[in-house]
Formats: C-alpha cells, structure tokens, sequence
C-alpha cells in the first residue's frame, strides 16, 4: 500500500511538496551548469529550445493537472539527462565517451540512452495523463504511451531535419550527432519506442503483482 500512495498522491500546493521543490531545485542547478560550461551556445539553444516548451506546458497546467511524485521524478531525470547532452553536444559528451571506452563501442552512444531514456522515463507520466486527466479507459492508457512515444520520436526526427538543413544549416552536424550513421534517426526511433515498451512491461507487472490501478 505504500507503493500505491506514493505513486498515486497528488498535492495542489506547490508549497507543501517538498519533493517537486527538490526536483525543480536539482533540474534548476543542472540546467544552468549545462548552459555556464557549454562549448556551443548555439547548439544549447536549440537542444533546449523544447525544453522551455515543455516545462512552459508543465506550469501552465499545474493548477488544473498535476502528475504524481514518482511521475515528476521521472520527468526530472529525462529532462537532466537531456540538457546535459545539450551542453557539450551529443556526439561529443563525455560521459557517452567513457561508456565508450569502457564498453569498447564504434560510436558515442549517449544520444541513444537519451532516446532510450524517452520513451523509458516518460510512459508512466503519460499513462498517468491519459488515466488521470483524459479518463481513457485502462487499455488505452497503457497502449498510447507507446504510440505517442513512436509517434513524437518520428517527429522529434523531422524537427531536426527541418532545424539542421533548413533552418540552422551551421550547426547542423553539431545538433543532428549522427556520427556517420544513415540510421541514425531510425535507430534513435526504436530505442525509445523500446524503452516505453520496457517501462510499460515493469509498471505493469508491478501493478498486477500488487493489483493496484
């Protein structure tokens, strides 16, 4: 039972959260270090530029819609883990380097475990949004997180095609990070729509386990 409270509370107070002021405060901190040691300006914008749309959508619903704390949790995470790749590009990161070195990979891998992270970190926030906000049937719930996730990762795709070739052709290479990879785009697709797969699976197993909603 203390699982299901904790995931399933929602507090109207920013004030009495203790825990969100603590995730705000932690991505707060991030965010800024990512942007004061950045190696290209340009580049951090444009990597954070849905950054700022997101957590614009977040605060404006958050007197009418709030997500639970394991759900904000989890959206701290992917958003940190976003904007550190942002700060020395993704192709260049150097944690992605020493996984590298470590794992013996051709390649930085780090855009991969952002994509990944995506669809991983992000399903259960949204089967919380389809559940709790939309009231869709349980089914539907669990299904669209991992439609939604498919579907804005091909978008995300097009979204870079149109800022690296049209829009902002300098910092192409730079904000693309295919590193000579042509399927790069499908690949980074497939791993989020396996991460949300992944997520979906566990959350579901657990939930049945416990015979939780």
């Amino acid at each position: 039972m203390a699982f299901s409270n904790a995931i399933s509370t929602f507090r109207t107070n920013l004030r009495q959260n203790y825990w969100l002021q603590i995730f705000i405060g932690v991505f707060l901190g991030v965010w800024i270090s990512t942007l004061v040691g950045t190696s290209d300006v340009n580049n951090w914008i444009l990597e954070n530029t849905l950054v700022f749309l997101f957590l614009a959508f977040l605060i404006i619903t958050f007197k009418r819609f709030q997500f639970s704390d394991l759900s904000y949790l989890l959206i701290c995470i992917y958003l940190c883990l976003h904007v550190y790749g942002s700060k020395y590009t993704y192709a260049e990161n150097p944690f992605g380097y020493w996984l590298q070195d470590i794992f013996h990979w051709q390649r930085n891998h780090y855009d991969r475990i952002v994509h990944y992270s995506f669809g991983f970190l992000l399903a259960y926030p949204l089967r919380e949004l389809f559940l709790n906000w939309f009231k869709f049937p349980k089914l539907a719930a669990w299904a669209l997180p991992i439609e939604v996730t498919l579907s804005v990762s091909g978008l995300y795709e097009l979204i870079e095609w149109a800022v690296a070739d049209v829009f902002f052709p300098a910092q192409g290479n730079a904000y693309l990070g295919t590193q000579g990879d042509i399927w790069d785009a499908q690949k980074d697709m497939f791993m989020a729509t396996l991460g949300a797969v992944v997520a979906t699976t566990i959350v579901s197993t657990i939930k049945a386990a416990m015979k939780i909603k």
